[in-house]
């Protein structure tokens, strides 16, 4: 019995390790491209980087992209650590890859070994600010320089294993994407790759990122947060519904409440990050096109 036992758990290991080896692991086309160097690019790379990166790669402790523990995803799939961004040779990213290998990471998900890595799917960037951010990482900004050290490493255990396996969906590889001129296009585009609904959608597992407005709950609020200390922060409904959402906000409130963190009635608090880096304009654009966005009643409770 004991016998029987054993090689029934043991071939239960070896089926989990089957499906995330063969789900999350994919080949790498090569394509050929080379990052275009200029101080525009430099700026707008780190505006960007700010922007959308430091959210969970910036360590504000060293102020150093060199990752950081994400304490939002459930314990029970093991542990989850960002990567080290900084041009580091022993730790970091950026000197292991390639610009068309980065430029294929961002907009896919696939990194240069098959690894399928969910968190930071870009599908639609356009590829004027997919240039930036790589010329941005690989500059000598201090928040970027060489930090030969490490966080963390993930770890996914077994449960983790089989749901990133029965999960894993990287993404079509589009390319000639161009910035939108036109003011709600643009602030559409923000919204999609700044990642504002990531976070003001309904959940992280529900997510579209080819098609963000079919995102279940689409900028209505709910997903749950937990920070350093344990405690759950939930993400503002941003639909322009006048009673639980931002229809009352004034475009100058809501621009203080962007790069500011302060709304009319209160503080806001991380993980929603000021978002300093970002123009006026920019941030004009999103509210223009959350103006647009169907008002939801869903009044978010914590």
């Amino acid at each position: 019995m004991k016998k029987y036992k054993f090689v029934f758990l043991a071939g239960l290991t070896v089926t989990v390790s089957t499906i995330y080896s063969c789900k999350t692991h994919f080949t790498t086309p090569q394509i050929n491209y080379t990052a275009v160097e200029s101080p525009r690019a430099f700026e707008r790379g780190k505006a960007l980087a700010f922007s959308i990166c430091a959210g969970c790669h910036y360590n504000r402790s060293v102020n150093k992209f060199i990752g950081t523990p994400i304490h939002d995803v459930p314990g029970i799939i093991g542990k989850v650590y960002s990567a080290n961004l900084t041009n580091s040779k022993t730790h970091g990213i950026p000197p292991h890859y390639t610009d068309a290998e980065l430029k294929y990471l961002l907009k896919t998900g696939i990194a240069r070994d098959g690894r399928f890595i969910p968190y930071m799917l870009r599908p639609n960037m356009a590829d004027e600010d997919i240039n930036a951010i790589i010329v941005y990482l690989r500059s000598n900004d201090p928040a970027v320089t060489p930090a030969d050290t490490t966080i963390g490493l993930t770890r996914y255990n077994i449960i983790g294993k089989l749901y990133m396996g029965m999960t894993a969906k990287p993404l079509p590889y589009k390319p000639g994407i161009k910035l939108p001129s036109d003011n709600v296009a643009l602030g559409r585009y923000l919204v999609d790759n700044v990642g504002c609904f990531h976070c003001h959608s309904k959940s992280f597992t529900s997510l579209n990122y080819l098609y963000p407005e079919q995102s279940k709950g689409y900028m209505a609020g709910g997903i749950k947060f937990k920070d350093e200390q344990g405690m759950f922060i939930v993400a503002s409904n941003l639909t322009p519904d006048k009673e639980t959402g931002i229809g009352k906000l004034t475009q100058q409130e809501f621009l203080k409440a962007v790069k500011d963190g302060e709304a009319p009635d209160r503080k806001l608090h991380p993980p929603m990050p000021k978002f300093k880096q970002l123009q006026d304009r920019e941030v004009d654009a999103i509210y223009s096109y959350l103006e647009t966005v169907p008002p939801v009643y869903h009044k978010v409770q914590g």
